[in-house]
């Protein structure tokens, strides 16, 4: 073997050392200082907990952002639903009103002569011993005290007792200083109708001065006879019991109103007619 030259050889030694030094530079770069680590532990569970936090934050702010949207949504939803209500309300009130005006014109068809002006009720004013209510229109409409009122299907509801330009006070059949002169629309007994006698939830309405011997059906129809302020053929009401009045000599019958007072939006004023 060729013996190396102690030149070589120094230079041999020389690249080994370097390499060395090389390698040992790059293994300190690739591993943190004493100080970098005790720094790096401490901020590491500081660097959790802020990044726990940022996410909460963000959650938060998605809980909010999704929160605002839905109410938003919601309240548009809402107001969809209470204008499709109101709309709804509408067609149901044009709807009755239709009705109201059909069921009229029946009554106009049967009686040729009979000319009304429809009013709606605005306001009510009732009591145990008295029943009243105010319409939205008055004299200038054409109506004037002592006109009867009645619903769309002929059912007497009461007479006009005051009156102004653009209102009326209307007295129901009810009120107990109401007095109609009536028959039986079948038997053929007569007698006054009067109002607000409810003896054991027997009716609303009490027809006296009816013969002792009268034979009295419960739901016979009651009508008017004919006078001056009711035309003659107007549902009263319908029997709903019997009894001698306090005389002891003559009956009465209680009767049912034919009208729903209840739920009583408009009422027609029968402004002329012929009277027999």
């Amino acid at each position: 073997m060729k013996k190396v030259s102690k030149k070589v050889r120094i230079i041999l030694v020389a690249a080994l050392v370097l390499a060395l030094l090389t390698g040992a530079a790059g293994v300190m770069t690739s591993h943190a200082t004493v100080g970098e680590n005790v720094v790096q532990t401490l901020l590491t569970p500081l660097r959790g907990a802020a990044a726990a936090m940022t996410r909460q934050a963000e959650r938060l702010y998605n809980y909010v952002y999704g929160y605002e949207t839905l109410e938003a949504e919601n309240k548009m939803l809402r107001q969809r639903i209470a204008d499709m209500e109101q709309e709804a309300s509408r067609a149901e009130s044009l709807q009755r009103e239709n009705d109201r005006l059909n069921a009229l014109l029946d009554i106009t068809a049967q009686n040729t002569d009979y000319k009304f002006a429809g009013a709606y009720i605005t306001n009510r004013d009732g009591s145990s011993w008295g029943d009243a209510f105010t319409v939205g229109r008055g004299s200038a409409a054409g109506i004037e005290t002592g006109m009867c009122a009645v619903t769309q299907y002929g059912q007497v509801v009461g007479v006009v007792t005051e009156t102004g330009l653009n209102w009326a006070t209307v007295t129901t059949i009810l009120d107990s200083s109401s007095q109609i002169s009536a028959m039986l629309s079948v038997s053929g007994y007569t007698g006054i109708v009067q109002g607000s006698y409810q003896s054991q939830g027997q009716g609303d309405l009490r027809m006296n001065y009816l013969p002792t011997d009268s034979v009295l059906k419960n739901n016979e129809l009651v009508v008017t006879t004919g006078t001056a302020r009711y035309p003659k053929g107007l549902t009263i009401g319908y029997i709903a019991g019997a009894g001698l009045d306090e005389t002891g000599v003559a009956k009465y019958a209680a009767l049912t109103p034919a009208a729903d007072f209840s739920s009583l939006e408009e009422v027609f004023v029968l402004t002329d007619y012929q009277s027999n």
